[in-house]
């Protein structure tokens, strides 16, 4: 295998801590207790080695990384490192105070996350009342202290057909990009699935919405689609192909090719702890497992795009078959292709019966659906 090239960007999840209980959290089931938290120092080697190691843009991320009461330094040794600092956030908490700190500790600019382009829709997904108005003030301190400042919205059933309201959102609070998320399938997300999965009308007039409303708007704000995996019969390089261009440290040190890698079986993770970065990339076996293309099987093997899609996500063909190396089922040529057909088809005729699980610290870990895998 050749060697790696180098990484340039590192989801740093500081806490899992969160003040809201969003259904569709990415954060694995199993949330990392605040004891077990890597400490500022840690943390700040961490940047350093990141930067040694290529990386020149990161997320400071969680949960919700304002509950680290270090989040400044944490931001300051990323500066000092030349790292750029994007901070990943609810709003929740953040004042102007704290905001001119971590300006002045070297934050470069803000994502902030809306549920719901209404106050009662936004909280009730959420699971936090009052939650939307901390956001429209954290969207104004930010506009003030002249950072750039985009939207994440993550996109599922419950609030697709308000695609136009979210927009026009953004463009009030004059945001620089509104990050248009369709769910990913991991974590609370895949437990949630059967209650967020869009129909395929939904997304067939969501995709006519941000066309129309890119050509309206000439890119102010910047309007980003994130494409969603099960519809259209195409697997995604995801992370940009595994351990190719970003890695993740999550909050107890963890050291992995995506955010979701952790469930995967046999993986055994290494962690800053025990190990530095240039080895965990260059060398440890998670990262090395499904980089390129030598490990793939067929129809990957011999697929004219498997320089490009690297056979798909290895944690959402894990959720759905059971096993990491097959062909993610989203692709029309997988064997295992039926599963994603027959989730969306459900998701079409059959109106979910269950409401969703809220995310909970301390919640008694819940089961994965059956379908799942």
């Amino acid at each position: 295998m050749s060697t790696p090239a180098r990484p340039w960007a590192l989801l740093a999840e500081l806490t899992h801590a969160c003040p809201l209980h969003c259904p569709y959290c990415s954060n694995p089931l199993e949330l990392t207790r605040r004891s077990r938290e890597l400490p500022t120092a840690q943390w700040t080697d961490v940047m350093h080695q990141a930067a040694e190691l290529g990386v020149v843009h990161t997320h400071l991320s969680g949960g919700e990384p304002l509950l680290r009461p270090d989040l400044e330094q944490i931001t300051t040794a990323a500066e000092s490192a030349g790292i750029y600092t994007q901070l990943v956030t609810s709003g929740v908490g953040l004042d102007a105070d704290r905001l001119a700190a971590l300006a002045d500790a070297g934050l470069r600019s803000v994502q902030l996350s809306v549920q719901a382009a209404d106050p009662r829709g936004n909280d009730r997904i959420a699971g936090r009342p009052s939650s939307f108005a901390a956001k429209e003030r954290t969207a104004a301190l930010v506009r003030e202290a002249g950072l750039p400042l985009g939207l994440n919205i993550v996109l599922h059933r419950e609030n697709l057909d308000a695609l136009d309201a979210l927009v026009d959102l953004g463009v009030a609070w004059g945001v620089d990009r509104i990050e248009l998320a369709n769910t990913q399938f991991y974590g609370w997300g895949l437990l949630n699935r059967d209650a967020l999965l869009p129909t395929p009308g939904q997304l067939a007039r969501a995709r006519e919405t941000v066309a129309r409303r890119r050509a309206a708007l000439s890119g102010r704000p910047e309007l980003v689609w994130v494409v969603p995996d099960h519809f259209d019969g195409v697997a995604k390089p995801c992370m940009g192909g595994w351990g190719a261009v970003s890695l993740t440290v999550t909050p107890e040190g963890t050291v992995l090719p995506c955010p979701a890698a952790a469930r995967l079986p046999g993986l055994d993770p290494p962690n800053v702890r025990d190990r530095t970065l240039d080895w965990i990339w260059h060398h440890s076996p998670a990262f090395n497992r499904y980089r390129g293309t030598d490990w793939m099987a067929e129809p990957c093997r011999s697929c004219e795009r498997r320089d490009e899609d690297f056979g798909g996500c290895r944690c959402q063909a894990y959720a759905l078959t059971g096993d990491a190396a097959r062909t993610d089922p989203v692709c029309r040529l997988s064997p295992d292709h039926d599963l994603v057909r027959s989730l969306v088809e459900r998701a079409e005729n059959d109106p979910p019966t269950q409401p969703w699980v809220h995310r909970r610290p301390g919640h008694p870990t819940p089961q994965l659906p059956e379908t799942a895998w």
